[in-house]
């Protein structure tokens, strides 16, 4: 498995312009440069649908 999984597409506008974004309170991230927004993707768990 990856350290990380990378998105495909910004989750706001839907460009594929992105670049990892670290600052120094985070270490992961994502940058959009077409919309200039950074958001991260957390992966919550696996589960079942009741």
């Amino acid at each position: 498995m990856s350290e990380r999984a990378a998105p495909f597409y910004c989750p706001y506008c839907g460009e594929e312009d992105l670049e990892p974004y670290v600052t120094e309170e985070e270490s992961y991230g994502w940058y959009c440069r077409s919309c200039a927004r950074a958001f991260r993707v957390k992966f919550l768990g696996l589960g079942v649908r009741s």
